[in-house]
């Protein structure tokens, strides 16, 4: 018999109506929560207890010495080195490549060779309007010359609103003796490799 039935029924015989009955279901219960008592720390032998630190000393030791063997070594840069499993997978992730026909190899030689042919012309076409434009301006400077001398003066006159740029100091200095020029502002991220 559940608990909540009985309390249903004793609601329903004390009040005898259904205000007992909207009480008794909104009384909810939770399952009894099984606890156990907190184990007891096992003591450790003290002879164990120094094998294990004298297992953990013999291990760094053995790291130190082969630090120490490796010390000559190049700093490895992690950003070049190739993960084992990609090493173990490599057949597994090498393509398979059907060998290219002779008539495909021929096409894609023609275009090529097309590809070529064009990007010449556009470049020829380029310098072709480039001269133009440096031949019609001369023409022109030349028949403003032959109008006014004064006129021709002041087209060929640099203009500094154009290119408003004001340089203060020397242009160049003669370099200090031992001067260790600073890096500049860099977070250093690197690892660091130190052999005790």
């Amino acid at each position: 018999m559940s608990l909540l039935g009985a309390f249903a029924r004793l609601g329903l015989q004390r009040s005898g109506g259904i205000a007992g009955v909207a009480v008794a279901r909104s009384l909810h219960t939770t399952h009894v929560l099984c606890a156990e008592p907190l184990k007891k720390k096992k003591k450790l032998d003290p002879q164990v207890v120094k094998q294990r630190e004298d297992r953990k000393k013999k291990k760094i030791e053995k790291q130190i010495r082969r630090l120490e063997k490796n010390a000559r070594q190049l700093k490895p840069v992690e950003e070049l080195e190739v993960p084992l499993e990609l090493i173990d997978e490599k057949d597994k992730r090498q393509r398979k490549l059907t060998p290219l026909g002779s008539a495909e190899l021929e096409e894609r030689a023609l275009l090529k060779k097309q590809w070529a042919h064009y990007k010449h012309d556009e470049r020829v076409a380029d310098f072709q309007i480039i001269d133009r434009l440096i031949q019609s301006q001369n023409k022109a400077l030349e028949e403003l010359r032959r109008e006014s001398e004064e006129l021709y003066q002041a087209a060929i006159e640099i203009d500094p609103q154009l290119l408003p740029v004001s340089v203060k100091g020397p242009v160049a200095t003669p370099p200090i003796k031992n001067y260790a020029s600073p890096d500049g502002d860099y977070l250093h991220q690197s690892m660091k490799w130190e052999v005790k």
